[in-house]
């Protein structure tokens, strides 16, 4: 079968694999590629690795469509993502409603997960907040880092840590089976990431790419970016 390549943060592999059957029914394409950091997936494009589209932050696109990598007039946002807590299925729900309540829930957990803390947005948010909070030096020996924010879920989700949790976008959360959204974080902690999505100037079907597009930023399928953990 002919595919479409994608490199995307992984916020949103959930929603792309969501309308994989409804892009095949349209175009009789299937869908392949990476998810990942997005720092990653846009230095992967910049190397030439075959890609139709792309979905990234609305940041990382920008700067592609600057670089003449990504087709300006292609460029559509997909939806918000707010970056979360995370427990395992069978451990209580943990609530931080203020910067106070999640510096207590960081320091009494015996591992924290989450995504690349260099090249992910939610990682880089995560080691944005513990130097806000100021307690990075002291958690540190605790982080337990992966390369993308899916990885590191599914490690919580086996993790035999007796407190642990997790932190990365809410659409990794909902997709990971073993673990559950615990709540967003607090204001003054909080992050709210639109991702946005374009097709790449060396896609070799355009055409595809420019109707996957569609369908991912389609009013019909609203309700599936919201299920997904995507907000309009």
């Amino acid at each position: 079968m002919t595919t479409v390549n994608i490199l995307s943060g992984g916020a949103a592999q959930g929603l792309v694999r969501g309308l994989a059957e409804a892009f095949k029914a349209q175009t009789g394409f299937g869908i392949d590629g990476e998810f990942g950091a997005v720092g990653v997936m846009a230095d992967k494009l910049r190397a030439n690795t075959p890609a139709d589209l792309v979905i990234l932050t609305q940041t990382f696109v920008a700067r592609l469509a600057a670089e003449k990598l990504v087709s300006p007039s292609s460029i559509a946002d997909v939806g918000r993502v707010e970056t979360a807590l995370a427990v395992r299925s069978r451990d209580p729900r943990v609530n931080a409603k203020t910067d106070a309540d999640l510096r207590d829930v960081l320091r009494s957990a015996d591992a924290i997960y989450v995504p690349d803390t260099k090249a992910s947005t939610a990682g880089q948010h995560v080691a944005k907040v513990l130097d806000h909070l100021g307690i990075a030096y002291e958690v540190t020996s605790r982080l337990k880092i992966f390369p993308n924010g899916a990885t590191a879920m599914r490690e919580l989700a086996a993790s035999t840590a007796t407190r642990p949790i997790g932190c990365t976008q809410a659409t990794e959360i909902i997709a990971t089976d073993g673990i559950v959204l615990s709540g967003p974080l607090p204001p003054g902690s909080e992050l709210v990431t639109m991702y946005t999505a374009g097709v790449a100037m060396q896609a070799a079907h355009p055409k595809e790419a420019a109707a996957l597009i569609a369908l991912l930023t389609g009013a019909e399928h609203g309700d599936l970016r919201r299920r997904v953990g995507f907000a309009s």
